[in-house]
């Protein structure tokens, strides 16, 4: 397989159900090394369960195919898919213990990436300055030292350290301004330009510069493109992104 196709995944006709309710309907993906994909839908719109799926909370049935490296993804165990997947959740999950530790705790095996790199890539320079102890503050249980934007980024700090082949954002640069979001979408396209990555958000400025944004609605893919693409469509995602800069524009007054 060609280096720039490493790290693909695949996802074809894939279906989830919880009793009566279809939680995805026939979704289908591609993403190759170095593409960043964008997922955006409503609440309930199957995004999570997505994301869930990919990384085996719900069992494969005969009818889903997912791939990852072209390998189905019932043949790698549960454990092997936590290597391969640096997942930042929406809730996050930190201890009482140094910045400088929660971030190592990512650090995967044949990560190549040090500290202090991860640290610049999360956009979380500019945080250390302003804590009192740097590196060595005990964030306390749940982050509760931290504001909400600094648990995102040492979130994705501890994710990029683990150099992982797969990297997913879900709803992770929420607490984050404008500008910091745009610097780790930006640096996401260096550091990670041979690896696959998947940002779900809410707010769609953090999908703006993805190779492809998927939207999700009732399960089904109701639109997809290049955010430029979107907008000239004048869906839902043109519709929800004019009402979010209107928001934003009615903030700065």
């Amino acid at each position: 397989m060609a280096e720039q196709e490493k790290y693909l995944f695949r996802a074809e006709k894939i279906s989830k159900s919880f009793g009566t309710v279809h939680a995805l309907k026939e979704f289908d993906i591609s993403i190759k090394a170095g593409e960043i994909r964008g997922l955006v839908g409503e609440n309930g719109s199957g995004k999570s369960t997505l994301v869930k799926q990919l990384l085996r909370r719900y069992p494969i049935n005969d009818t889903n195919k997912m791939l990852i490296n072209e390998e189905p993804i019932d043949y790698y165990t549960k454990e092997s898919i936590r290597k391969m997947v640096a997942y930042v959740p929406q809730e996050h999950e930190l201890f009482a213990r140094s910045i400088e530790d929660n971030i190592l705790m990512g650090k995967g095996e044949d990560s190549n990436i040090d500290l202090n790199y991860a640290i610049k890539m999360a956009d979380f320079e500019k945080d250390l300055d302003f804590i009192e102890n740097g590196l060595s503050t005990i964030v306390g249980e749940y982050g509760v030292t931290l504001s909400g934007g600094q648990k995102q980024r040492l979130s994705i700090a501890r994710a990029l350290i683990k150099d992982a082949p797969i990297l997913i954002l879900d709803d992770s640069l929420s607490a984050v301004d404008g500008t910091t979001e745009a610097n780790i979408i930006a640096n996401l396209k260096e550091i990670r330009n041979q690896k696959t990555n998947i940002i779900v958000a809410h707010r769609l400025t953090a999908v703006e510069a993805c190779d492809e944004i998927i939207v999700l609605s009732d399960g089904k893919i109701s639109e997809r493109g290049t955010h430029n693409e979107l907008m000239a469509k004048k869906g839902w995602y043109y519709e929800q992104y004019v009402i979010q800069e209107m928001g934003a524009s009615e903030d700065e007054k």
